[in-house]
């Protein structure tokens, strides 16, 4: 059989290769008996077992951390990985989650290592995750690795849910006043339209404006929607291609006010994974190379990659964050007291606190400006065209007299 395998060298070197055994836990030992670590190993052409035809399918993240909780409790009490993971499968209400760990439990149970069998499983699972399963394994503490895991899990997932809830009530407002001037421009315009219309009379300039974009809405509505539709799908395809994820999320990181908050945001998850990382034992370059897929903005996962293979080169972690200007300065700082004094563990997870509390102090600050002055704009808004509707009354001795 033909497996691909993605493998690190004793110095660090990540390779990628495709090589022939009889089977999985024989090619394993012979890659570990050259000393060989091996990241993932899976069987040339397999889509990953038993989630064929699932993969889009996604399992939820407290379904996820609950199990992974459960699993460290089970593995810190003495209760052998096999064991727990029948124990676990076997509670699972999820079809998918449920199928993909009954896959996991009879790679585990047949010899391949818990990281592998998740592994196998392509990206329904984080790789940081899988990651930290290696380094657990590796070092016989693998309960512990678990527990790290889903603290860091909770922290991200606690920062992301702050953000979201402080925008829900501006979002609302924005959806409201929209929701409400499409219904003034095409229910209440046409029939202050017919109704001036009987008088034939030159109706105020603001007041054609409005009537003309009630009309226009109304006749072109089909082709307004394909329209907005078309533009969704050419964006949607657009972002797949290779590459342009990363060219829009470069171009998110440099947009006025938003961009400072998403490039806080984003190296607060990658200062937080590296942490997580280099605290089950991974080296330093393998953390980095994780860590560029691992995090949400590839933009900023393709800068890592680079830093990734100067540091394997032998450059300074730092420096050359300071040479490609990937993160804000004040994280170079702090990274780089954090190298200098062989606490980057540490100094990370305090770069990651930081800027955490800075992302909600801004969102903060922002929700707290934005709601009035949303208020003030949808105020002025529909009262300029209940203004423009009522105007003609306001003339209406004119426009009779003049007829």
């Amino acid at each position: 059989m033909e497996f691909r395998c993605r493998l690190g060298t004793p110095s660090g070197e990540i390779i990628e290769g495709v090589y022939v055994a009889q089977s999985e836990v024989a090619l394993r030992r012979e890659l570990e008996d050259k000393g060989l670590h091996v990241l993932a190993l899976r069987a040339r052409g397999s889509l990953g077992g038993v989630s064929f035809g699932r993969r889009r399918h996604r399992i939820a993240r407290h379904e996820f951390l609950v199990f992974n909780q459960e699993l460290a409790t089970l593995l810190k009490a003495g209760m052998p990985l096999v064991q727990s993971l029948d124990i676990l499968r076997v509670r699972l209400s999820n079809p998918v989650f449920k199928s993909v760990l009954d896959d996991v439990y009879e790679k585990v149970r047949a010899g391949t290592a818990l990281s592998d069998a998740f592994t196998s499983h392509g990206d329904l699972f984080p790789s940081v995750y899988t990651a930290s399963l290696m380094a657990g394994e590796r070092s016989g503490n693998l309960d512990a690795v678990l527990r790290r895991y889903v603290s860091y899990s909770k922290v991200i997932d606690t920062v992301r849910s702050k953000t979201i809830s402080a925008l829900i009530y501006p979002v609302i407002l924005i959806l409201l006043a929209l929701v409400l001037v499409g219904i003034i421009v095409i229910k209440v315009v046409p029939t202050f339209s017919d109704f001036y219309g009987s008088f034939g009379a030159q109706l105020p300039l603001s007041t054609r404006i409005i009537v003309a974009v009630s009309d226009f809405v109304r006749s072109q509505v089909l082709l307004i929607g394909l329209g907005l539709g078309g533009a969704a799908v050419f964006f949607y395809s657009w972002i797949r291609q290779p590459g342009q994820k990363a060219r829009f999320d470069r171009f998110v990181l440099r947009i006025p006010g938003i961009g400072t908050s998403m490039h806080k945001f984003a190296t607060s998850q990658l200062a937080r994974t590296l942490a997580t990382l280099l605290g089950g034992g991974i080296p330093l370059v393998n953390a980095l190379d994780i860590a560029s897929r691992s995090t949400g903005n590839r933009y900023l996962g393709q800068e890592l990659e680079v830093v990734a293979q100067r540091v394997r080169e032998g450059q300074g972690f730092a420096s050359t964050l300071l040479e490609r200007r990937t993160v804000p300065d004040v994280a170079i700082k702090m990274i780089e007291v954090g190298e200098s004094t062989g606490a980057l563990q540490e100094m990370l997870n305090s770069l990651a606190d930081f800027f955490d509390e800075e992302i909600e102090t801004e969102v903060g600050r922002f929700v707290t400006l934005i709601e009035p002055a949303l208020l003030v704009v949808m105020g002025v808004v529909i009262a300029s065209i209940v203004l423009a509707l009522y105007m003609p009354l306001f003339q209406l001795t004119s426009v009779l007299g003049g007829r």
